[in-house]
Parts: C-alpha cells; sequence; structure tokens
C-alpha cells in the first residue's frame, strides 16, 4: 500500500513516561502523524521541530531514525525534551502531568525563508494544540501548502477562532459531547471559521466529518487486540489525510474520497490500538 502524498509533522515530540511500567515510549501528536503515514506508505514523510538534549530526546531522534521519518529541518536545544507522565486503565490512557513542551515549550521554532522553502515541498503540513506553531500557521498558509490542526478537548472557542482561519482541516476529539445535535453544531462552526473539512472522532460511537456541505458519518471498526490507546486519534489523522489527498490527486470526487479516507482511517485506528505505546519502540527509565 502506497500513497502519492508528502507529509510534514510540525511541533510537538515527548516521551510518554508509562509510571506503572516505568518503561517510555516516543511520541508526541506532530511526531506520530508522520511516523504512521511513513508506515502508511507515504511518498515523503518528516518531522520538523525541537529536541531537547537528554536521554528522553535521544531516544525520540533514534526511533525516529528507526522508522525513516526524514528530519533534516529539527534542531536540538539544551535541555530537556518534552515528556509527559501517562498511566493505563483498562486499555485506555490516563496523563498524569506533562513538563509543558520541555525546552520546546520555552523556545519556539521560527519560520524563515530557508524553513518556508523546505515546507513548500509538501502536500500538507499536521500540528496541532499542544505543539507551539500556532504563531507560524499564516506563514504556511501564504506559502500555499494546505495545513491540518488538531484540536484538544480544552481548547476554548477563542483560541478556536484564533487559529482555524489558517487550518483547512481540523481535527478534535468529542468523547464526551452531550449528543448528535452538539457535535453537528461544532462541525458547522468549525467549517464556518475557514477550514475545508472538519472532522470529529467519538471513541465507541466512531467519526463524523464535515465539509461544508454535507455531513458524513463512519462507525469504528473493531480491534483485535486493545492494548493501548496512545496514538489512536494521530493514527486516525495520518490516514485520513493520506487517503485524501492521494484521492484527490487521482481525480476521485470530493464525496468518495471522503468516505473512502473515513473508512481507512477507522481500520487503521483499530490497528493502531494493539500497539504497546503510541508506535512502539520502549525503553527503561529509572
Amino acid at each position: 500500500m502506497g500513497f502519492d502524498v508528502s507529509i510534514l509533522g510540525f511541533g510537538d515530540n515527548v516521551v510518554d513516561r508509562y509510571e506503572h511500567l516505568g518503561v517510555m515510549y516516543p511520541g508526541g501528536n506532530a511526531v506520530n502523524v508522520a511516523v504512521y503515514a511513513r508506515r502508511l506508505g507515504a511518498a515523503r514523510s518528516a518531522y520538523m521541530g525541537i529536541f531537547g538534549t537528554d536521554e528522553a530526546a535521544e531516544h525520540v531522534i533514534g526511533s525516529l531514525v528507526d522508522e525513516g521519518v526524514e528530519l533534516v529541518r529539527c534542531r536540538q536545544e539544551l535541555g530537556e525534551n518534552g515528556a509527559s507522565s501517562v498511566t493505563v486503565e483498562a486499555g485506555e490512557r490516563v496523563f498524569l502531568g506533562s513538563n509543558q513542551g520541555g525546552i520546546r515549550g520555552r523556545t519556539r521554532y521560527v519560520l524563515d525563508r530557508f524553513a518556508l522553502e523546505y515546507v513548500r515541498g509538501f502536500d500538507v503540513l499536521h500540528t496541532g494544540s499542544y505543539c507551539f506553531t500556532e504563531r507560524e500557521l499564516p506563514l504556511v498558509r501564504a506559502a500555499g501548502v494546505p495545513v491540518s490542526f488538531d484540536f484538544s478537548e480544552d481548547s476554548v472557542d477563542a483560541y478556536v477562532e484564533d487559529v482555524a482561519p489558517f487550518v483547512d482541516f481540523a481535527f478534535y476529539s468529542a468523547e464526551d459531547e452531550a449528543g448528535d445535535e452538539v457535535v453537528g453544531e461544532r462541525l458547522r462552526w468549525l467549517c464556518s471559521l475557514g477550514p475545508g473539512i472538519a472532522v470529529v472522532t467519538r471513541g465507541e460511537r466512531g467519526s463524523v466529518a464535515f465539509d461544508g456541505d454535507r455531513f458524513f458519518e463512519q462507525p469504528i471498526k473493531p480491534a483485535t487486540t486493545v492494548r493501548d490507546t496512545m496514538g489512536a486519534g494521530d493514527s486516525f489523522i495520518a490516514s485520513f489525510l493520506l487517503g485524501y489527498l492521494d484521492a484527490c490527486k487521482r481525480g476521485e470526487a470530493r464525496d468518495e474520497a471522503v468516505v473512502r479516507a473515513l473508512d481507512g482511517a477507522a481500520a487503521f485506528a483499530a490497528e493502531v490500538c494493539g500497539i504497546e505505546g503510541a508506535w512502539g519502540h520502549p525503553k527503561r527509565f529509572a
């Protein structure tokens, strides 16, 4: 399987420390999307961001190299890498806290003319609400590269209103939303701010996409084995972007492309639930 799509993850990289196991796994929304895209057969998959200089940073870098993700525009800054503490209860991840991105949260990645020239080489750039990349999005939009953005559950309306005008594909999780009417209103609101397509994942209730005109519902796919749901949302995003953009390149009708992309994304997310950590690569820590 392969996709004629190049994708760039821009922003966060972390280690997820599983405190109950004493094991850390590489992760982060932007990193995860890049890795999953690579595994799915993207024509090109890269990550651009800031690493620290500690053991955690080296583990993430080494794991990304092993996965074949392009890292040529990354930087290392003296300090601790981004890290979060998690545990797993009944297969569901539970976040215990984080260091707010470590050095990455204090040293922002500025897109100069040379970095923007690199960005122009991709079909889509993916980032999210924990990536500290919001102020760079107008430059990406001006460079003509579509932006995919993962809004978090705690993204307040004012934040969404500031960011969404520079986003083409908006994603968010609504596992605790009240019902279909609330989800529909939220998707309409998101698309009214700028994104051409907005997608919500709803846990066991599947996903819904809205393209400004029509709603598309996708039930979940059964997971053969559920070891860890870490990365399920990011794998859904990576698969959807690849499937949709590849179909559009092949001249497929937009409605058909959305339907096909949602189906493939649901299947891949179910598969990822069988992986420990977001995408494996465990390492013990003291």
